[in-house]
């Protein structure tokens, strides 16, 4: 099993994710002779996952069942334990191509966190490119080098336990793009220029705080960064659902339909709008907003080494 190459067949030593709805779902590790348990029953990972194809649907002790997915990166931001604050897809999406990532690219960051942004880095710069990733706290990062191990992607990362700001990021003029999401991004721009290629490499730096950003695009316009920029990333999803609607009284309208001998009772007409007219409601499909709306999660500001 590899995060970043997808195999059909569950494994022992697997992470897998299981299913049980689209608000219910959590990571588990393969492992012969153990059982997890859920709210449909115990999965006993021998006999009901190991051999098993990923997608399988699993049924459970008392009679409920799930699904059995592969990991991927998008997945894996769902459901990862939370070290720390996490980057969401909807941040993920835009760093990944303003930063102009593709299979092969060499990438920094800092620091690794929980590593819901690494995962997403490695996918995209696998097979041939390299993700360097530095955390100051050193259990952090001892955890991301386990997961990466456990998760088949440790050849394409290298994890540093050292503060970027003081000792940068370990390399020099390899780096293709270079990620900064950490208290002051803005004593870490000399490192991350340091670590850039030559000319063209890439900058992101995440913040939450607008004063934080303010510092930080001064420091990039100080060591000569260009096409200086910041966004904010707002979701608003949209439920699609069946509305009626009472029609109002048209007069003349009416009559016209009562004239031309429609027949509602009609099984051919049934359902259609001249049905609904008769009835005096109208049926059809809206976009209702949520009521909770995910708000703000932080500036991500880019540039461009000159």
């Amino acid at each position: 099993m590899s995060f970043i190459e997808y195999g059909d067949t569950i494994k022992d030593g697997d992470t897998a994710i299981v299913f049980l709805g689209h608000e219910s779902m959590f990571p588990v590790k393969v492992q012969h002779g153990t059982v997890t348990q859920t709210k449909y029953g115990v999965i006993r990972h021998s006999t009901d996952l190991i051999g098993k194809k990923y997608g399988s649907k699993v049924t459970c002790s008392k009679g409920g069942w799930v699904f059995i997915l592969h990991p991927t990166p998008e997945l894996w931001t769902m459901n990862l334990p939370h070290r720390t604050q996490i980057l969401y897809s909807t941040d993920i999406s835009i760093i990944t191509m303003m930063l102009e990532l593709k299979p092969g690219s060499i990438v920094c960051e800092s620091g690794t966190g929980s590593g819901s942004l690494s995962h997403a880095l490695i996918r995209t710069v696998a097979p041939s490119g390299h993700l360097y990733t530095v955390e100051f706290h050193q259990q952090r990062a001892e955890k991301a080098r386990e997961e990466f191990r456990e998760h088949g992607v440790e050849h394409l990362v290298t994890v540093t336990n050292q503060d970027v700001c003081k000792n940068g990021f370990g390399v020099s003029n390899i780096a293709d793009a270079v990620f900064l999401d950490i208290p002051s991004p803005w004593e870490a721009i000399g490192h991350a220029k340091s670590a850039l290629k030559a000319e063209g490499g890439r900058i992101c730096s995440f913040s939450p705080c607008i004063e934080q950003v303010q510092r930080t695009c001064l420091a990039m316009e100080e060591y000569g960064f260009t096409e200086i920029n910041t966004l904010e990333i707002l979701l608003r999803v949209y439920n699609v659902r069946t509305i009626s609607l009472q029609l109002p009284d048209l007069g003349k309208a009416a009559e016209d339909n009562s004239s031309t001998g429609f027949d509602s009772s009609s099984p051919s007409h049934q359902g259609s709008p001249s049905a609904n007219l008769q009835q005096g409601t109208v049926q059809f499909k809206s976009g209702v907003p949520l009521r909770e709306v995910v708000g703000h999660t932080g500036y991500l500001t880019f540039a461009t080494k000159s």
